[in-house]
Formats: structure tokens, C-alpha cells, sequence
């Protein structure tokens, strides 16, 4: 399998750490979204990463299909999500608020940075949608250990690489300091080998 982008994308990131804990070798092409969009685009005309290529050449695209694939790859003992019922639904929606941090944090930084004539209105919705579901995440986060127990999760994983990259993209707005609980489970996943392995300084886009 052929792993697709750069690990400053909790995108990436966040599907090139379960392949890392699954055991499932991969090979890794840190192509940007900019600088090789010629090369990413006929994997994936929306040119966008991940893309993970399978060995028979299927290109599965987004983070949340990647993750659906190699989940079927593993025992449901070793998977990071249950695979029916109310606790596979409680991590998916942990997981769906925390790249929806990352989706809000791109989009935003967009606006900020790359546009002459910043719309005022949208840099504020977007600071509100981030702001109040990291309030959210902050209320549910545990006191220790893993979101859903001893034993970590996709949840885990991806609260902790939107949390790296939207802080790294907006200090200013996304502070660790000022949720606590986040910042503790934040610190407990980085400090893991697999986290620090798949990793990257945030790199602006150009």
C-alpha cells in the first residue's frame, strides 16, 4: 500500500497512525496538495489527501473510508473502533467533531492568509464553530487514560492531530492551556513513539 501526504495534515495523520498500530506496512509519499497536486490529481481529482493506493491499484480517498478499509483488515479485538452499536456511534462522533476542527482550522487559515480581503464574517463563524466544539470536547474529555477507556481509539488519535495541527495553524485562537482536560489527553497521545514518528512541523501552504 502507497500512503499519500504530509503529516502536518491531521488527515494523513490521523489514518498513517492506525496503519502504523495495525501492523500494516505501507509506503509513504509526502506529496503536497500544492507544490504535487499533478501527481495527487488522478488519484484524486478533488486533490486532496490522503489517498491511500491498495496493492491491486484502488485509490481510496478520504481519511473516514481509509480508516473503514484497513479497519476490515484487523480483529475486531485489535481494531480501534467497535464495529456496531452505541459505542462505534459514541467514537464516530468524537471523531466527527474533531476533523471537523480540522476541516473549520483549513478553511480558515485559507481565508486569513491567502485571500487579500479577509471576510470578517466568516473569520468569525469559523473561529465560533471551533471555539464551541472544542468547548464540547473539552466538557466529555476524560480526566485520564483514553476517551473511551484504558485502551486507545480512532477518537484518540483524531482529536490529538486536529488539536497538534489547529494550534500550530492558529495560536492565537486554538489554546491548549485553556482546556485542560484536552491538553492532558493531547500530551499523553504526542508523547506515544507512534505519534512522534508520524509527525511533521506544520508547513504552510504555498
Amino acid at each position: 500500500m502507497i500512503l499519500i501526504g504530509q503529516y502536518d495534515s491531521p488527515f494523513v495523520r490521523r489514518t498513517a497512525i492506525p496503519l502504523a498500530l495495525y501492523g500494516l506496512n505501507y509506503e509513504h509519499r509526502p506529496w503536497s496538495v500544492f507544490s504535487d497536486a499533478d501527481k495527487i490529481r488522478p488519484l484524486n481529482p478533488l486533490t486532496r489527501v490522503p489517498v491511500l493506493v491498495l496493492d491491486d491499484g484502488e485509490a481510496l480517498i478520504e481519511s473516514y473510508a481509509i480508516l473503514d478499509h484497513i479497519d476490515q483488515l484487523v480483529p475486531p479485538e485489535t481494531a480501534l473502533i467497535a464495529r456496531t452499536g452505541a459505542a462505534r456511534r459514541a467514537c464516530l462522533r468524537v471523531m466527527a467533531l474533531a476533523t471537523g476542527i480540522s476541516d473549520k482550522a483549513v478553511g480558515l487559515f485559507y481565508v486569513r492568509v491567502m485571500h487579500d480581503a479577509p471576510s470578517a464574517v466568516l473569520i468569525d463563524r469559523g473561529r465560533a464553530q471551533i471555539a464551541d466544539t472544542m468547548a464540547v470536547l473539552e466538557a466529555e474529555a476524560p480526566e485520564s487514560g483514553f476517551w473511551f477507556g484504558a485502551r486507545i481509539s480512532h477518537a484518540d488519535i483524531a482529536v490529538t492531530a486536529s488539536l497538534t495541527h489547529a494550534a500550530a495553524a492558529h495560536p492565537d485562537l486554538v489554546r491548549l492551556a485553556d482546556h485542560p482536560r484536552l491538553a492532558a489527553l493531547h500530551a499523553r497521545c504526542e508523547a506515544l513513539a507512534v505519534f512522534i514518528r508520524h509527525s511533521q512541523p506544520f508547513i504552510p501552504p504555498a
